[in-house]
């Protein structure tokens, strides 16, 4: 019986025990989790765009050989992944990343892993029916990662330990082996534990270690630093005008962060966004093929609702243009918020791109912050716009449909004064794209876009429709002079039309007042005079307000349209007193076949 039993014991070493290994087998055993730590985040760079430079450094303990074992595996863009030692006594000559069977100390929740977790306790087992018997557990069988990489065939993935439905007991007739399906109760005699190693893949980082001829340290001082999607902040100001020339600047930061937890990091917010050559694709030192889903506010190819948000805000390269007299289109849409964060430290300026740092931030992964990020006061005085697209000519509208007809008088039968803020930047910072809440008197006023601005120059923010404006537009056909230009062995047409605007100024006091005009063909005159131009059209969105008009493919146009006509633009800046018309006339001419 005896011998029965040894062999038994035997049999369950060799299949459950981790210190067997087949003959010629160089797999590890798995290392406990804690023997794993994870290197520090010092400082953080975080642009617009959703990505972070990332920097690591501290004192990290080393294993038997003198190498460094991290827990934490980052996903860099490739190409930006560098670490580095900081032991004077010690070399990096590599880095490996790998799937390493770790042993996780966790909580029993079934039976299985509480028999587990109490190998060799004694303990009453009552079966389902009336069987009831003392027994001492003896394992539980399984195929451990050893015999697998033993029985397998060469090359094959290394795997986890199969686990059984089997669990032996010793009982006072010899060894028993009882099917877990079969236990309806156990008590244990003395307290069981709670917690068992359970071995599990994790994704690990090696730092390989050159101690020359020296005995390796207990500890060694490395770093790493990388750029990696998963970290942005969202700009947003808040511009209080007092109505007599002079608006108080708020600068808000709200920052997402699903990359890491950070403790106590100082975290630089950049205005500006280098070129990232290759930020969608992963370096191979991550393991994976792709990034991790984050969530909607770092999407940048969905053209929907997030898309645009990350557009807006992501200093893509017309947005970041200098201030222009042309208005967003767009609506911003605002970030989520968070809890009020730590105060600003010093900013400075790096080639560039313009730095906002933060000491001693913290912030756990998945969580947002807002927070104040500097206040400045600026200039400001009202002004009033009147922005008047061009038309299509009348042969181009003799092919729209009726409501495109009606589309069309919307458009362009109601032109509307806009009352706007001009902004002079006297401030050390340049002003972001951002969305920007304008306020008087503890009342909100309107929310626009604020474009990038750099010092020293202007930007425009829009209030609201100036009602207390009277505007008139008028146009006519003057003359046709057939064949008048020949191109291609073609004949052409030449259109000559006036137009007038009138314009009244209803408020208490006088206005200044910028009115473009657009048309399509070449302008001739204006009176009175003003700033004629012809627009690149290939370039200059604004005659357009930044892309062509929606009525644009409502018509083929012809191959020749641009061969032999362009886009001109007049600008008048005037001061309007009230009560007192004032008429601007221009005149202009286009070829038509």
């Amino acid at each position: 019986m005896k011998s029965s039993v040894t062999r038994q014991i035997l049999l369950l070493l060799m299949v459950s025990g981790p210190a067997w290994f087949a003959p010629g087998s160089t797999i590890e055993k798995a290392a406990p989790l804690s023997t794993f730590s994870k290197l520090p985040i010092k400082e953080v760079t975080v642009f617009k765009d959703g990505h972070a430079f990332v920097a690591h450094e501290g004192a990290m303990n080393t294993d038997e050989n003198g190498n460094v074992l991290m827990d934490y595996l980052p996903t860099p863009v490739i190409g930006t992944f560098w670490p580095y030692s900081a032991e004077a006594a010690a070399k990096l000559t590599g880095v490996v990343s790998g799937h390493k069977r770790v042993l996780v100390e966790r909580t029993a929740l079934n039976l299985y892993e509480l028999l587990k977790a109490n190998i060799g306790a004694d303990a009453i087992i009552e079966e389902v029916g009336t069987n009831r018997y003392e027994a001492t557990i003896l394992g539980l069988p399984n195929r451990s990662a050893e015999e697998w990489a033993a029985t397998n065939p060469p090359n094959t993935p290394e795997r986890l330990p199969e686990q059984g439905n089997i669990v032996l007991l010793k009982t006072s007739e010899g060894t028993k082996a009882v099917g877990l399906e079969h236990i309806k109760e156990v008590t244990f005699k003395n307290t069981p534990r709670v917690a068992g190693g359970n071995e599990e893949f994790r994704n690990l980082l090696t730092l390989k270690m050159d101690w020359g001829n020296a005995k390796p340290a207990k500890s060694a001082r490395v770093g790493l630093f990388y750029l990696q999607k998963g970290m942005r902040w969202i700009p947003g100001y808040k511009v209080e005008i007092d109505g007599k020339g002079t608006a108080a600047v708020k600068l808000q930061a709200t920052l997402l962060n699903e990359l890491a937890d950070l403790e106590d990091v100082s975290v630089n917010l950049v205005i500006g966004v280098p070129s990232f050559a290759f930020k969608d694709t992963v370096d191979p030192i991550a393991l994976q093929q792709s990034l991790a889903q984050l969530s909607q506010y770092f999407q940048t190819a969905n053209p929907g609702y997030n898309g645009q948000l990350a557009y807006n805000f992501g200093n893509a390269i017309m947005s970041q243009q200098q201030a222009r007299a042309s208005d967003y289109q767009g609506a911003p849409q605002p970030g989520e918020q968070g809890a009020l964060g730590p105060e600003i430290g010093e900013s400075g300026k790096t080639e560039d791109l313009f730095v906002f740092n933060l000491p001693h931030l913290s912030l756990k992964k998945g969580d947002r912050m807002v927070l104040t990020i500097t206040e400045f006061i600026l200039p400001y005085k009202d002004i009033f716009t009147l922005n008047l697209p061009f038309a299509p000519p009348p042969e181009v509208r003799g092919n729209f449909n009726n409501e495109q007809q009606r589309e069309m008088a919307r458009l362009f039968n109601s032109p509307k004064v806009m009352h706007k803020i001009r902004l002079t930047n006297k401030s050390k910072y340049p002003l972001t794209t951002a969305p920007a809440l304008i306020v008087s008197g503890g009342r909100a006023l309107s929310q626009g876009l604020m474009t990038y601005t750099s010092t020293g120059a202007e930007v425009d923010l829009a209030l609201t429709t100036a009602i207390d404006f009277q505007v008139n537009k008028s146009e006519e056909e003057q003359r046709r002079i057939s064949n008048a230009l020949q191109h291609n062995g073609s004949s052409f047409s030449r259109v000559e039309l006036n137009g007038r605007i009138g314009l009244t100024n209803h408020r208490s006091e006088a206005a200044e007042v910028e009115v473009t005009r657009f048309v399509l063909g070449t302008l001739d005159s204006s009176l009175p005079e003003a700033k004629l131009q012809k627009v690149n059209a290939f370039e200059d969105g604004d005659f357009a307000a930044g892309d062509y008009p929606s009525w644009w493919g409502w018509y083929s146009w012809p191959f020749w349209w641009h061969h032999i006509n362009g886009i001109g633009r007049v600008t008048w800046k005037i001061k309007l007193e009230p009560k007192t018309p004032v008429e601007l006339k221009y005149s202009w001419h286009y070829f038509w076949q």
